[in-house]
């Protein structure tokens, strides 16, 4: 065994001791040379009784130039984050789609409270980042990014900029689902929409709140519903997660005389809160009330099934991870657009009309 006071066995001795050379030994752990199995054999064993761990990784990515490391940036504190199935699933998909590198993947939030994401990406050691849209300050990351020569790529983000960006359908899906409850007759609708702003405001949709808005996804969900129902009032939220769609349905639904027959919610954890909300108050879903979300996950604690729009979370991670790699291999890398589809569930229904 190794003690505190040996020197620290080198590639040298390991290849000295395996009777090969030290490029030989090099190649064999690195995989990336011809060297037989019996050779790679051999120099392992001799690591392995010399207490040998493998080439310092910090010298490779001097050699290389790289740190070995793929920035993500998210918009929200990262157990939050850990919260969300969607940012869950989309981080799989990146981590499949940057495999390639054998990088490692570093998490940066993207509050804007002061020494949070502000001070992380100005100066974390990455070698690309990946920026989940729906934040908005996303026009702030891209302005860094871009100041410290670090490639990028927008997972639904409307930069502006040579940006690859990997996106959905959001406006027009969110139309469809939106026009599926017009043909089961509602006309009463509110909306509950993600955070708008960078200050992440909760309260009710007024004109200059929609028009100061800075994140794309809630836009453009927003825009696809009022293509239907323009005149559908609502509420936004400070983020997706149950407990805000909770306190957004229980301000909807307080005033039994002015009550909506259908939520479109931005999120199925805004809709999960919606649903909460109403069985608080007694109102039956669907009977009473319809709900439709958007994402496509399974909300733990939700006794129904959700109707919702279905994105490809993990296909759309595994884009941007791809796009990447080839950024990183100096190849170009194109934007690529996904089609989410319509889940017909258990929480929407025909408006409930009540006999005289």
């Amino acid at each position: 065994m190794q003690t505190d006071s040996a020197p620290r066995p080198t590639l040298a001795d390991v290849a000295a001791k395996a009777g090969v050379s030290a490029s030989t030994a090099s190649l064999a752990f690195s995989g990336s040379g011809p060297v037989s199995d019996a050779t790679k054999a051999r120099v392992l064993t001799a690591a392995t009784e010399l207490g040998y761990a493998g080439p310092d990784p910090r010298g490779r990515s001097l050699r290389r130039g790289r740190s070995g490391i793929v920035g993500v940036v998210l918009e929200e504190r990262v157990r939050a984050a850990f919260l969300d199935p969607v940012k869950i699933q989309t981080l799989d998909g990146i981590t499949e789609g940057i495999a390639p590198l054998g990088a490692g993947l570093l998490l940066l939030t993207d509050t804007g409270e002061a020494g949070g994401q502000a001070v992380g990406i100005e100066s974390a050691p990455v070698d690309a980042v990946v920026l989940i849209g729906c934040s908005p300050r996303l026009a702030h990351s891209v302005e860094v990014l871009r100041r410290r020569g670090i490639p990028a790529v927008a997972i639904e983000g409307k930069t502006d900029e040579d940006i690859p960006e990997i996106s959905i359908d959001n406006r027009n899906a969110t139309r469809r689902g939106a026009e599926y409850l017009r043909e089961l007759g509602h006309t009463q609708v509110s909306l509950v929409t993600l955070p708008l702003d960078a200050e992440r405001t909760r309260g009710p949709l007024t004109a200059e709140l929609e028009r100061d808005s800075t994140t794309a996804v809630a836009t453009e969900r927003l825009a696809g519903a009022r293509a239907v129902f323009p005149d559908a009032t609502g509420l936004a939220a400070a983020a997706s997660s149950i407990e805000e769609g909770l306190e957004a349905g229980r301000a909807l639904l307080a005033d039994p005389a002015n009550r909506p027959t259908a939520i479109i919610a931005q999120s199925d954890l805004l809709a999960a809160g919606v649903i909460q909300a109403a069985e608080e108050l007694g109102i039956a879903v669907p009977r009473e009330l319809s709900v439709l979300g958007f994402d496509g996950i399974r909300v733990d604690g939700l006794q129904h099934d959700l109707t919702t729009l279905v994105q490809p979370s993990v296909a759309k991670g595994r884009a941007a991870g791809e796009a990447i790699v080839r950024m990183l291999a100096g190849e170009p890398a194109a934007s690529v657009a996904f089609v989410s589809t319509l889940h017909l569930g258990d929480t929407t229904a025909p408006p409930h009309r009540s006999t005289p």
